[in-house]
């Protein structure tokens, strides 16, 4: 099993909502999961500028030529729930990397 840490930032006209947006984002995360991810288990806290994530991923089969690492499976369901949820896309800036559904600049979501 591996595991991946990485966080949500929050938009910074938003404010945190204590009660159950851990389980909201978890549960957001959880719908968007494919087979392929591998995604075993999911857990988070809340900070004042973020949603901080520990993604436990299957092992890829090491016989298999075109397995994603967990680093590449992790950043995929994140971009894929943002650009899918409207919840994440209000709260959250997209991950890094990915274009800004506010905007459509990609760029705007490396700040």
């Amino acid at each position: 099993m591996d595991c991946v840490y990485t966080s949500l930032r929050r938009r910074p006209e938003v404010t945190p909502t204590p009660a159950g947006e851990v389980a909201e984002v978890l549960g957001i995360l959880w719908a968007h999961a494919t087979p392929k991810d591998g995604l075993e288990h999911i857990s988070g806290s809340l900070d004042s500028d973020r949603v901080d994530l520990l993604l436990y991923f299957l092992s890829p089969d090491p016989n298999s030529p075109t397995a994603h690492g967990p680093l590449h499976r992790a950043a995929a369901l994140l971009a894929r729930g943002h650009q899918r949820s409207p919840t994440l896309q209000r709260r959250y800036l997209p991950p890094a990397g990915a274009p800004d559904p506010q905007t459509g600049d990609p760029r705007r979501a490396k700040a």
